[in-house]
């Protein structure tokens, strides 16, 4: 290993009672609160998306220690109680939002949930947060047309900037589903970088274009944020796809065209 893990968490929900589709993957906001004392307590610099990015590119260097924490969908708790949390701990975070999920009328593949107006976008920056696309319905990537992925890249990105007014340049796979023709299509649709899942952690040479996160579930202790602030605990990325990771991509393809795009998650 050449160059020291770096953790890239990610939280979807904070509340203390989600939804049962989200449930596992959301934690209480006193469980998020202990989370974030850890990542102080640990030492390490937190930084956006945008700066790990800005690394992987050669435009400029990372602290010695960083930590990256970023957020999925846009849930109602985000430009409230999670982001005063984080602000109260002066933690930026990099917050992807899923547009069709957050516009009235729209129509999305998320379930119901309480979401974020996306007119709240701004209040994030406000906050302290950098804002990312993921997407407008929140679709398995790798599943789509060629058609059909464009307009779930670009759309969003499109719809962010206009509400933020300037350029949104960072995705998030949902569900970190991803393929090389999906990073090659991030990539033409104007994105510096795009995370993923991996359940690992990053590092100074993991891929720009699937950026490794670990998926927060409410099983996670403050042990475990610790384990990985001190770089254990997960693999380090990057790596190749495993043999079932491919069979799996290969198993939801064939099922999409069969019965149309399917929610990821």
């Amino acid at each position: 290993m050449t160059t020291p893990p770096i953790p890239v968490l990610l939280y979807h929900a904070v509340m203390d009672e989600p939804p049962h589709w989200i449930a596992e993957f959301t934690v209480t906001p006193r469980d998020f609160r202990a989370h974030l004392d850890a990542v102080v307590a640990s030492g390490r610099t937190p930084v956006t998306i945008s700066a790990l990015a800005g690394h992987f590119a050669g435009r400029s260097p990372l602290p010695d220690r960083p930590v990256v924490l970023t957020f999925d969908d846009g849930f109602a708790d985000l430009p409230g109680p999670t982001a005063d949390a984080l602000a109260a701990r002066g933690l930026p975070a990099t917050a992807y939002l899923t547009t069709g999920a957050l516009t009235p009328g729209r129509r999305s593949l998320l379930p119901p949930a309480p979401m974020m107006k996306l007119s709240q976008a701004p209040l994030l920056e406000q906050y302290g947060m950098e804002v990312g696309a993921h997407t407008i319905t929140h679709p398995q990537l790798d599943t789509l047309s060629a058609k059909a992925l464009r307009r779930e890249l670009t759309e969003p990105k499109a719809v962010l900037e206009d509400v933020l007014g300037h350029e949104v340049a960072h995705l998030a796979y949902p569900h970190g589903y991803n393929s090389p023709a999906v990073r090659r299509a991030a990539l033409r649709a104007g994105y510096a970088s795009a995370v993923a899942v991996r359940h690992a952690l990053s590092s100074g040479t993991d891929e720009s274009y699937r950026i490794a996160r670990l998926i927060l579930r409410r099983s996670h202790t403050v042990a475990d944020i610790e384990a990985w602030m001190d770089g254990r605990g997960a693999p380090v990325a990057p790596f190749p796809d495993s043999l079932p990771t491919v069979g799996w991509r290969l198993y939801r393809r064939a099922r999409a065209r069969l019965k149309g795009p399917a929610f990821a998650g």
